[in-house]
């Protein structure tokens, strides 16, 4: 026996098979109770989601030695539009003193400040965020949300700003581990009992996916608590539907080889030792692909970025040695019963033989290229959609799916204040130098006001409000004039942070991830297919596949924000986070495709083993493509357009992966490009034609 698969018989061996159950057992007992404390690990404050090395950054950095605490400024937004009378401005001021009691309420609360038209009133309420994030903001919000709207006597309330607008963001991600984890779970167990159509075969990828996910929980909180690895909400979402989604994947395609097995070998212990070594190179190249996409993500810019890679590929790690460990020591032990009511017996003939997939694979072969030809065309028709993709950030109202309380006040305070009122930038100078930088911002076009500075240590703060929105164009480009302005104040060493200076570094961070991710990513792959199919015409048409997918679901999901959904836009990284998840997984399927058709043309010869592979994994694939498209778009039940069109994305893109790329693109390539599509492999050679009569004649 080859010592691969020796190695692949470790799982189910007859003694082994217990060994492995028992490691894992212990395993879940130890970690499982860590695995629950990962919410608590995550850092959801500004810097988890910034570029490190950007200057909005290193204001937030600095402006601690101002600030003791990290502060986010909540306003409280008073209307009437008949005009705020007397008595209003009486009770707007008892609010302020009772603001000043509200739990995490730090510093000065400035206010009521009434507004130039008479109509509104404003008070700025600072709260500690500590190193909680915005946890701490959402009770604190919810409790000036209360007590502004007590006694109101006719006025309109609101609470937003950064304080608000924060409050509100945790109040839509309150419980998306738990949400997203019961949604996920629900899908997963549905489209697997449709797929396996037992009772009972469906709980063993479950098990193993859910186990899974339990210790790569506990692995990414040790990491966060102990080696400083960034893990935000966002990251911890994505996880929960990566793992089982990836997982459950990776268990189909395993359980399918195992079933075929079964039909060929009495004994389940061989039969499962073969089909762990004729399909654990597809998976382990797989998810081999999955991990170093992801890896990529570690030279971004943005910290949410770079820190999302890691958590991903710990993630999927565990969740391949999971499958290839746990899942088929499960279904060695409970025997071929598992598969009832068809248990697939010893002798009995491979239905995938003379299947559906079969028959589209005899359609494709019968005119190969003008079916290829077709396929590609009506993609590109797809990409058309790109024309309304505006990837250029989020506004304020545009992050949420509806309008909170916070988006509703902006919107008020707009009517009624400078644009920038509650969320001024912040300046930071030496101490000499600040009058000149005070002076140069505040004669910046788009400045309305500055306030005097705050000197501490040979520092100065001081915080200029802007005349435009926080998240408009116009105030980024004075953000910018601003820069230009203080930076060439002589040994101020001048820096400008703030609400709209984040949003503008984030933008131009993400812009920079694009453009240096997306071709790494391309050429890890590329890399990782070359090695696994020995050849170069292969990854290299496979790619191209997988890229024209991408653009097609890009330009799709485009046409349906705009004119479906009615978004406003993108968010700067939604390019990046489709293509990693995309080309990382979307490949996957044909990673799973090809190694079995490289498999069957080693026999019978590439047109041939093209069919005989779709036939064999068609409908496996199929059934993991919509098990993995339904888990991400379960993302589209959260209330953040950002995670909404990353789910729709993703598992549009899975789809036209399974059912068309792979399924007709790829096969009708396979078949018109013949044995050229493994130059220079061994496979590409011509057979040798055998002598069968005398010389000099055939």
């Amino acid at each position: 026996m080859f010592p691969t698969r020796k190695l692949a018989a470790l799982p189910c061996g007859h003694r082994s098979k217990w060994v492995v159950l028992a490691l894992w057992l212990v395993l879940l007992v130890a970690l499982g109770p860590l695995a629950g404390k990962l919410m608590g690990a995550e850092d959801n404050q500004a810097s988890s989601w910034l570029p490190g090395s950007a200057e909005s950054t290193l204001v937030l950095d600095e402006q601690r030695a101002f600030q003791p605490v990290d502060t986010a400024q909540a306003v409280v937004v008073y209307q009437r539009p008949s005009g705020i009378t007397p008595a209003d401005r009486a009770e707007a001021a008892r609010d302020a003193a009772e603001f000043r009691t509200v739990p995490h309420v730090a510093g000065t609360v400035t206010g009521p400040v009434l507004s130039g038209d008479g109509q509104a009133m404003q008070t700025i309420v600072p709260i500690d965020i500590g190193t909680n994030g915005w946890n701490d903001l959402k009770p604190a919000v919810e409790q000036l949300r209360r007590i502004a709207a007590d006694g109101s006597n006719g006025m309109t309330t609101h609470v937003t700003g950064p304080g608000g607008i924060g409050a509100d963001q945790a109040a839509a991600f309150a419980g998306i581990d738990s949400s997203l984890l019961a949604a996920t779970v629900s899908v997963v167990i549905i489209l697997l009992l449709l797929t396996y159509r037992s009772p009972v075969l469906w709980i063993l990828p479950l098990v193993s996916a859910a186990g899974a996910l339990t210790v790569a929980e506990a692995l990414i909180y040790l990491l966060a608590k102990h080696a400083g690895l960034t893990v935000n909400a966002q990251s911890a979402g994505i996880l929960i539907v990566l793992v089982l989604g990836a997982g459950t994947d990776y268990a189909l395609l395993l359980t399918a080889r195992y079933r075929e097995e079964l039909r060929r070998h009495q004994d389940r212990h061989e039969a499962m030792a073969f089909a762990l070594h004729r399909a654990g190179p597809a998976i382990l190249a797989s998810s081999a692909t999955v991990i170093a996409s992801m890896l990529c993500l570690l030279v971004a810019e943005m910290n949410s970025t770079s820190g999302l890679g890691p958590v991903c590929a710990i993630g999927v790690l565990v969740a391949l040695v999971a499958m290839l460990t746990l899942l088929p020591a499960l279904l060695v032990i409970v025997g071929r019963w598992v598969f009832w009511p068809v248990r697939p017996g010893y002798g009995t003939p491979e239905p995938t033989r003379t299947g559906r997939w079969a028959h589209i694979g005899a359609w494709i072969g019968g005119k190969p290229r003008k079916v290829w030809v077709t396929t590609a065309l009506a993609l590109g028709v797809c990409c058309i959609g790109l024309v309304w993709l505006d990837a250029n950030g989020l506004s304020t109202a545009g992050t949420f799916t509806g309008k909170p309380d916070s988006v509703v006040g902006q919107q008020v305070l707009e009517q009624h204040f400078p644009g920038g009122t509650g969320a001024p930038l912040t300046i930071i100078s030496t101490a000499e130098g600040a009058p000149a930088v005070r002076e140069a911002a505040g004669t910046t076009p788009g400045v309305a006001a500055t306030t005097p500075p705050v000197v501490h240590e040979g520092q100065a703060l001081f915080q200029a409000t802007l005349t435009d929105p926080p998240d408009s164009q116009a105030a980024k480009d004075t953000v910018d004039r601003v820069r230009d302005a203080v930076h060439a104040v002589p040994n101020a060493d001048a820096k400008v942070g703030g609400n709209t200076a984040v949003i503008l570094d984030a933008g131009r961070a993400a812009g920079n991830d694009n453009r240096a991710i997306i071709p790494l990513v391309l050429g890890v792959v590329l890399l990782i297919l070359a090695l696994l199919l020995r050849a170069v015409t292969a990854p290299l048409v496979l790619i191209a596949t997988v890229v024209l997918s991408y653009a097609a679901a890009l330009g799709i999901s485009a046409f349906f924000f705009a004119h479906v959904f009615h978004f406003e836009g993108q968010d700067n990284a939604f390019p990046l986070f489709v293509f990693v998840f995309l080309v990382a997984l979307g490949i996957d399927y044909n990673i799973f495709l090809m190694t079995r058709v490289r498999e069957e043309s080693a026999q019978v010869g590439t047109r041939q083993g093209a069919l005989n592979g779709l036939s064999a994994t068609g409908g496996v694939i199929t059934s993991a493509g919509l098990i993995l498209a339904s888990t991400f778009a379960v993302l589209g039940t959260l209330p953040v357009v950002g995670f909404a069109e990353i789910g729709f994305a993703v598992a549009l893109g899975v789809l036209l992966d399974t059912l068309v790329v792979r399924s007709v693109l790829v096969t009708a390539l396979t078949m018109d490009l013949d044995r050229h599509m493994w130059w220079p492999g061994q496979l590409s050679r011509p057979a040798p034609v055998a002598e069968t009569a005398p010389s000099g004649q055939r």
